[in-house]
């Protein structure tokens, strides 16, 4: 390959640019949606160390939508109700952080065997199967904008609605059980909201990279504000950055959109931890400097 073809790739739509951007609004509108709630909930998910947890729901999301696009149904429907059983599986057997991250390991290469039988099996597009791993712009269809876009105010909603709860069990688990807080049920209302968005995030970057979108922003956000609005609100605008500029920058070419949404996320976790390293060093010198 060429200078000229990987420039034709990345920039070949350029002259086009206003119709291409008509025919994706459906994915800049669902991944707008993604990118805020994700950024959001993604807090949470680095408040209770559940990264690994985003990847293994995303699994058998992968295999749902593999299998609803096998036997001819909706795939947004499919890759709910993988998402949904994997989250209830992590959030009632998993109510400790040893078996969680068991049952998340074998989950997830369950999840990613079924997901590769199905499409194997499938005989339409291979554009079809490509976009469930890593994500198209034109992924979201007409009648699908609306249920990814309800889905991510149902997840906004019930976020806010268990907030100070779900904090406070994120940050001390034990003082929150002895106030009374049932936080089994929080833990699994958290899981299943988790399993909701992670199959969102499945139709706009793919099954293997939804981490760019439910973990980087939060883990950004950490690590320049440390006040319980600062950071929510920081993460849920690097989310919407990095989605909505992925999109715009993917449709100036023929590349899957993956690769600009996870690489605006890297730089800007990038920028935020050179910040707050230098803000560190500051202090540590000022604390120096006055002993």
């Amino acid at each position: 390959m060429s200078w000229n073809d990987i420039a034709d790739a990345m920039f070949g739509g350029l002259p086009f640019y206003g119709e291409i951007l008509g025919l994706v609004s459906n994915s800049v509108w669902a991944g707008a949606a993604l990118g805020l709630v994700g950024g959001l909930i993604g807090v949470f998910v680095m408040q209770r160390d559940m990264a690994f947890a985003v990847h293994g729901i995303s699994e058998l999301s992968f295999a749902g939508a593999a299998a609803a696009l096998l036997v001819g149904w909706d795939v947004v429907t499919g890759s709910i109700v993988g998402s949904l059983i994997a989250a209830a599986l992590i959030g009632v057997l998993g109510a400790k952080a040893r078996d969680r991250n068991s049952i998340i390991g074998v989950l997830m290469p369950f999840g990613l065997g079924l997901g590769i039988l199905f499409l194997s099996l499938y005989d339409g597009r291979s554009a079809n199967r490509f976009s469930l791993l890593t994500g198209q712009i034109v992924s979201v269809q007409t009648g699908q904008l609306g249920w990814l876009i309800g889905i991510g105010v149902l997840v906004l909603l019930a976020l806010l609605l268990i907030w100070r709860p779900l904090r406070f069990d994120s940050l001390d688990p034990q003082s929150a059980a002895a106030r009374g807080v049932p936080t089994t049920a929080v833990s699994l209302a958290f899981m299943l909201l988790l399993g909701l968005i992670v199959a969102v995030a499945v139709h706009i970057i793919g099954a293997l990279l939804v981490m760019a979108l439910l973990v980087t922003p939060a883990a950004a956000a950490m690590r320049v504000a440390a006040g319980p609005l600062s950071v929510p609100l920081l993460s849920a605008l690097f989310g919407f950055v990095s989605a909505v500029g992925g999109i715009l920058l993917a449709i100036m070419g023929t590349l899957p959109v993956s690769p600009y949404i996870t690489t605006i996320s890297f730089v800007i976790y990038l920028v935020c931890r050179g910040i707050g390293a230098r803000r560190d060093r500051v202090t540590r010198e000022a604390v120096t400097a006055r002993a």
